[in-house]
Order: structure tokens, then sequence, then C-alpha cells
């Protein structure tokens, strides 16, 4: 006897609730549908390689492309399919560093020459990885596309509007505001109080960016290993070994690269980062006289809400992708886990509430106690980069560019993030639990403030 068939619920019975027996969701990643993880068994590792990189996301590949290039051989780890984690669930959205404070606060923190030296080092990540793809022949629908990021209260406008002009006169980065009056041009929807548009923020496909960078490494005889978990490193009079799930490798470096998927590999890196829950869903295509009404301006887009969301057009097709934070209430593979996000979705397109919806994932991201990604060397030599905070794209790429140029002793590998404490997470085991319910007051703030 055959079974029901899957129904995709519409956004609007998505966020109600209201959902037939058979709704459910495709629970994987959209960018899956072109470049899904290569699942191969693991295979024997090498014995000896010069550099060992545990975790095969953009800032892995990017380093080990790097070290390639720099006629190192490199043997890339990671404990799932190569792939599996953020760097192919994440919103393809990049920005220019986006960093997470308002440049005044930067400057309260870090003071004028430190955020100043930063901010600017947030350019040159969209730069490089702009060049990479450019350099790499790597066809994953790169665009300067630009950012629009819509106001919630009227407040915000004003708040946003002195932040860009801080970053134009502490950094170079050129912006716009756009009144409510006139936010039709860029958004359609009457929720926003206007919004800023950053017109050199970009986007990509993050499935076919993270296959091209695999073929590269691949390519320069790099070996990238899945389903083979490291689950020591020890340090040697010659280096390191890496014991794995595969077998162990003898090394001159390590590199940690997992950002967050972080585990207890290394205490250290441990105590400084918590994974926080990431959900987006997908909708199925939109009617061409529909789909062309609702994000003229072809950008990216975001909020000024605490917990805010995400969303954008995807890549040659007419369907929308919307992230937000994850749901603490259902599992990942129940269509509950996603009701939050099409509530999201029909308060700034209404008007789509009989559209289907027909992915839904989740991700983690790797959050830092200053909410500042980190590059550096532990006390006994293993290199790491990572803890990008939701921003990795170009972050990730560019910081394993960085890390593996440090490694080698390049000059070159020098950045503003060189000297910044990395500070451990207070009861680190207690803030791990605490995010859902820092998430929950969040929300609760967003409500009260509307």
């Amino acid at each position: 006897m055959s079974s029901k068939p899957i129904a995709h619920p519409t956004l609007d019975q998505l966020a109600t609730g209201r959902l037939a027996a058979s709704a459910s969701l495709t629970y994987r990643p959209y960018w899956w549908e072109a470049a899904a993880p290569r699942e191969t068994p693991p295979s024997a590792l090498p014995q000896q390689t010069d550099v060992v990189v545990v975790g095969s996301g953009f800032t892995g590949l990017s380093a080990a492309l790097t070290l390639l290039r720099a006629g190192r051989s490199v043997v890339v780890l990671d404990r799932d399919a190569p792939g599996f984690g953020a760097s192919t669930r994440n919103g393809g959205q990049i920005g220019s560093g986006n960093q997470k404070f308002r440049v005044k606060r930067l400057i309260e923190l870090r003071g004028r020459a430190k955020a100043e030296e930063m901010l600017r080092e947030g350019v040159a990540m969209l730069d490089y990885i702009e060049g990479l793809i450019s350099t790499e022949k790597i066809d994953c629908y790169f665009r300067r596309c630009g950012r629009f990021r819509g106001a919630i209260r009227p407040e915000h406008y004003d708040a946003i509007a002195r932040d860009m002009e801080d970053l134009r006169n502490v950094a170079g980065v050129e912006s716009f505001m756009v009144p409510r009056s006139e936010q039709h041009h860029e958004i359609n929807t009457d929720l926003f109080h206007g919004g800023s548009v950053l017109p050199a923020d970009a986007s990509l496909h993050p499935g076919l960016y993270h296959q091209g960078l695999l073929h590269r490494v691949e390519d320069a005889s790099g070996v990238v290993q899945g389903h083979s978990a490291a689950i020591a490193v020890d340090a040697t009079k010659d280096g390191f070994t890496v014991n794995t799930l595969s077998g162990q490798i003898n090394c001159r470096n390590v590199i940690i690269a997992t950002n967050g998927y972080t585990d207890g590999l290394l205490p250290h890196l441990t105590r400084r980062i918590v994974p926080v829950g990431s959900g987006q869903i997908a909708t199925e295509e939109i009617p061409e006289q529909l789909f062309s009404q609702l994000m003229p301006g072809g950008r990216v887009y975001g909020n000024t809400n605490r917990v805010f969301y995400y969303f954008r057009a995807a890549p040659a097709e007419r369907r929308i992708l919307w992230g937000g934070r994850v749901s603490h209430l259902a599992p990942s593979d129940s269509v509950a886990a996603y009701r939050h996000l099409a509530r999201d979705v029909l308060s700034v397109f209404p008007v789509l509430k009989d559209i289907r919806v027909s992915h839904g994932w989740d991700g983690l991201i790797g959050y830092t106690y200053d909410e500042v990604p980190h590059l550096g060397r532990t006390r006994n030599g293993v290199h790491y980069a990572l803890g990008y905070c939701g921003t990795g794209v170009s972050r990730a790429t560019y910081f394993g560019h960085k890390i593996a140029l440090q490694l080698l002793g390049d000059t070159e590998g020098r950045t503003a993030f060189d000297d910044l404490v990395f500070p451990s997470f207070p009861a680190h085991p207690i803030a791990k639990r605490a995010v859902p319910v820092v998430e929950t007051w969040y929300r609760v703030r967003d409500c009260l403030s509307k």
C-alpha cells in the first residue's frame, strides 16, 4: 500500500499551525539541491602530511588552498560529510566584515584606532572573497547586490543613519539611507520605517561556493576526508599526532577550523565557543508577476530586531530564502520548528500567505564571548580560526587564508585581530544552556517594543 503524498504547507498554514496531516517539508538545505555534500566512505589516510586541518568548511578549505599553493601537503578532516555544517547551511549573504557592534560602540570597546583597523579589514574580507572566486573561477552566483536593512521602529532609522555616517567617516564604507516614503523602490512592504543600503555587500550560492573550494583543494592534491573525526591531537618533538576514527596522521602543524561545530577536541577552544542554532526556510517558486513586486532592489535584506531575520531571493529562481534563529520548542525535522520563520515572512509580505514552503533546515553558528572572531595559536602550537558570530562567509574565507599565512611565517598573514584577547565564557556549560532563555527574552523585548 502506498503512503499518502507529502504536501508542502503554505506560509499561512505553517505560521498558524493549521496543517494537514500529510504536511511536511524537505528537511535539508535548499542549497543541497544544486550541490549536496559528497557522501563517500572514509578511505585510508596518509600516515604523514605537512598540515592537518580539522573542519572542512570555508575556513578549512580556504586555509588548505593557501597552504597547497605554497607547496605544503594538506589533509582536511571532518566528522561528517565535507560541507555538512554551516558553510552549506547559511544564507549566502556577504558583508564587509559585519561587525556585531555599531561603530560608536566598537570605538568605546576597542578605541578609535583599533576600531578603524578592524572595520577597514572587514572591507578587505569582502574584497578578498570576490578576488578568490574570480581567480579560482568558482561559479557560485557571486554578485555585489547590496544590502537593505529595514528599521523596525522610527527611532531605529535615525540610529542606523548615525551609524552609517560613522562607518563612512571611520572606515570609508559607502551607504545611503532610504526613507519610508521611498522604501518601496527597495522592498514592497509597509512594515519597515525606512532603512539603510550598503551597496557593496554581496551574495552567493554557499553550496556551489563550498563545492568549488573543495574541487580546487583536491585539484591541488589536497586530501579532504569526511566521516573521519579527529579525536585527539598530541604534541610530539616533530609536530603533532592526530588520531582520527580513520587512523593516525603525523604532521608538522594543525589548524582547527570548526566554528559552531567545535567539540571537546581542544578544551582551550571549547571554552571559548558557544554553538547557537540558526534556521531557514525556502519557498516554492512564486509566480513571476507577484515575485517581481516583492524585492525590486534585488538585494539581500535584514532588519533591526534584537532577534533579527534575514532574507533574499534564490539565485536564478523565484524563491525566497528566509533565515533567523532556530526554534528551541520543536525538533528540526518537524514542521513546528519553522513556524516562527513563516510568521516573520508574513509580517513583511502578507501577500505570500498562499505560497508553499518547500525546505526547512538548521545549522550551528559559533559565538564568542566578545562577539568578535578570533585566530591565532594555542600554547602548544595548534593554530585556529573560528568564532564568526553568524557572519562567516567572508570572515571564514579570509581568516582561513590568513591563518595559513601565519602558519607559513608569511608577514602578509597579519590581521587587526591578532592582538585581541580571546576570552572564555564564564561558566561555559551554563552559557550553552542559557542561549534559548536569552533568545526568548530578546523576542519578548522585540514584541513589547513594537
